[in-house]
């Protein structure tokens, strides 16, 4: 049970079978590219290269939604971020059930029924062309920033288990994934998609299976996990400024995952390649069982990797260069022994780099054909399909260049979510303000969209030049008495840790801290998990009140734009109900029920003096026939009675 900390000498590194494995998965990718380029026929049209001619299921749909979003930031940013701040964010689980009955009731629904294949469609319908532009540009914006931070993070992985230059790395990543989805398209991606997700849930297991046993069993991690505090899941804070409690992670994780689900286009793009509304909605459900079981996973995995390394951490010690290394150095070190194993997990991390940035590739297609171009050119099918292919390879190679941005962003998990949260925030609000207010007209729409981008960018931008300090964020203990330092080591690991919180700072930082602004203490250190709302909110309540400045209450709307009780599954199981058993069996099902509820407070008396008098019934006739067993207060003082009388 020796880790590689205290010999770093003894640290593995690459085998041959690690690299099998791994290449084998990257055959395995491309080879589901060449499939449906070539072997099924291909795409005799652009709807069947960017939405699959509307002929998927719900299964893979399912899977391919999970793996979009869920990436290499997932399985290595969240195990850190359990590590360093505790396992607040299991409380996603619960988000992701709020995430898919807003996205499948609200927004579902309406996309389907339109038939569009961009997101942004729906805006020139709801409102006009400026605000589609707008919103597509704002998509490729986010997309293009996520997607390098994305394609950054398995670059490090692979930078830190092998050796492989970094910067190759991250080529390649782009090269592969540019590859399949430019040849296969949309079905190419999604069944990819689904393999890869598989091999995700693998590379977890591998690291808790081994983990466990080395440990001596899941009790043992889960008590190392307590008495270190990782296991700080109930804090009911309200305070805004705290980086993850109960309600941050609730109240801003639901707006977060419903801008993801609900109206991105990565997502939508899925929605509307299932052959039918019920093969979407099912997508969707079936696709919160594999989020829950990737989240759990890689939760996990940040409690194993506390357990193991809770007397010598690596990055204080020096032996990764950055946080995001935690997760590929805990697997060389307990799964060195194994060959194949670590080339395993490294599949899984480039496994889900590959699902989202294909997805984003496609995804990034499809709206520069679908708003940027089919309006303004007159091109043929097939013109439009080469024009998709070109597109993809132009956004692979842009992707790649955006990663060099994602090594200046920190840490991988809180950087993706800042990005999703301070772009997808007003976009959703945007959809939102169109699809449950008829009364919002385009002026307002603008104006709002504005508001809340130019709040979040404010609140977004502020939070890197001024990061909030521990008293928010409160990071854990960080141990490092159980390392095998040497004086010169133990030299450069010298911190200070803050009176009052679990966290190491240099003393350079803390003489920073007191010349911050009153605005860095109060507004930029809001929780990250807040810029969603904070922009959603902002523009709803713009948009509102400048609709109905400028004559909104007169606006009429085509049909469909808006949610309407059709759409509903309750309101559906309604009727179903009503045509099946009819309206007099429902009416009289409501009068018993009412009939019930009215004398139910005299049955429940009724029962209760039954029940009394009984008891006194048999308690007297024990009193009578054996002492022993009377009451002492009343039967023995009876019975004391008679015996002073005779």
């Amino acid at each position: 049970k020796r880790s590689t900390m205290e010999n770093p000498a003894a640290a593995a590194s690459f085998t041959l079978l690690d690299y099998v494995v791994f290449v084998f998965m990257l055959v395995i990718s491309a080879g589901i590219g060449m499939y449906y380029a070539f072997i099924q026929g291909g795409q005799h049209s652009s709807r069947d290269y960017l939405v699959g001619g509307r002929s998927l299921t719900a299964v893979p749909v399912a899977l391919s939604l999970t793996a979009s979003l869920l990436s290499a930031i997932t399985v290595l940013g969240t195990p850190v971020e359990v590590y360093l701040y505790g396992a607040s964010f299991i409380l996603t689980c619960l988000t992701f059930v709020l995430m898919v009955g807003i996205s499948s009731e609200l927004f579902l629904p309406i996309f389907y029924r339109l038939g569009i294949t961009s997101t942004y469609e729906y805006l020139e319908m709801r409102f006009d062309k400026a605000i589609r532009l707008f919103g597509t540009v704002l998509f490729i914006i986010q997309t293009l920033l996520y997607t390098g931070l994305v394609i950054y993070a398995p670059a490090l992985a692979l930078n830190q288990v092998s050796g492989i230059h970094l910067w190759g790395a991250v080529i390649s990543t782009g090269v592969v994934c540019t590859f399949y989805c430019t040849l296969g398209g949309l079905k190419a991606v999604v069944w990819t998609d689904a393999f890869q997700v598989v091999i995700m849930v693998a590379g977890f297991l591998a690291v808790i299976i081994q983990s466990v046993l080395l440990q001596g069993g899941v009790s043992i991690i889960i008590s190392d996990s307590a008495q270190g505090g990782r296991l700080n899941i109930w804090d009911f804070d309200p305070n805004p400024l705290r980086r993850h409690t109960f309600w941050t992670v609730i109240i801003g994780g639901a707006f977060l995952w419903t801008s993801a689900y609900g109206i991105n286009q990565t997502q939508v793009q899925r929605y509307v390649s299932c052959k039918s509304l019920f093969h979407a909605k099912m997508s969707l459900y079936v696709n919160l069982v594999s989020l829950w079981t990737i989240n759990l996973c890689s939760i996990f995995c940040g409690l194993c990797l506390y357990s193991v390394y809770k007397n010598c951490d690596p990055w204080t010690a020096k032996r990764v260069n950055t946080q995001d290394q935690l997760m590929p150095y805990l697997v060389l070190d307990i799964l060195r022994a194994y060959p194949g194993i670590p080339g395993l997990f490294v599949a899984a991390v480039y496994s889900g780099t590959l699902s989202t940035v294909s997805s984003s590739v496609n995804a990034l297609a499809a709206v520069t054909v679908t708003d940027l171009i089919r309006p303004y050119f007159s091109f043929s099918e097939q013109q439009l399909i080469w024009t998709s292919k070109g597109l993809s390879i132009f956004y692979g190679a842009l992707c790649i260049g955006m990663a060099g941005l994602a090594s200046l962003m920190g840490g991988l998990l809180q950087a993706a979510i800042s990005i999703i949260g301070t772009i997808g925030g007003p976009v959703l609000g945007l959809f939102v303000l169109g699809i449950l207010f008829p009364c919002a007209n385009s002026k307002g729409g603008l104006a709002g969209l504005v508001s809340g981008l130019a709040i979040s960018l404010w609140v977004c931008i502020g939070a890197q030049v001024y990061h909030p300090l521990p008293a928010n964020t409160r990071p854990l203990t960080l141990k490092t008495h159980g390392c095998n330092f040497t004086i010169a080591e133990a030299a450069l690991t010298n911190w200070t840790r803050y009176p009052t919180q679990a966290s190491y700072i240099t003393s350079a930082q803390q003489n920073k801290a007191l010349d911050r602004p009153w605005l860095a203490d109060n507004w930029y250190s809001l929780s990250y998990l807040y810029f969603c709302p904070v922009g959603t909110l902002v523009v709803i309540a713009v948009g509102l009140a400048v609709s109905l400045l400028s004559g909104g209450r007169t606006l009429k709307l085509q049909p469909g734009l808006t949610v309407v009780k059709e759409d509903l599954t309750c309101y559906k199981l309604y009727k179903t109900l009503k045509q099946k058993v009819g309206v007099k069996f429902i009416f009289y099902l409501c009068l018993c029920y009412n009939f019930c509820m009215l004398f139910y407070p005299y049955f429940q008396a009724t029962r209760n003096a039954d029940k009394l008098d009984l008891v006194g019934k048999y308690e007297k006739k024990s009193g009578n026939t054996n002492i022993a067993f009377c009451d002492v207060e009343l039967d023995l003082t009876k019975y004391q009675s008679r015996r002073t009388l005779t």
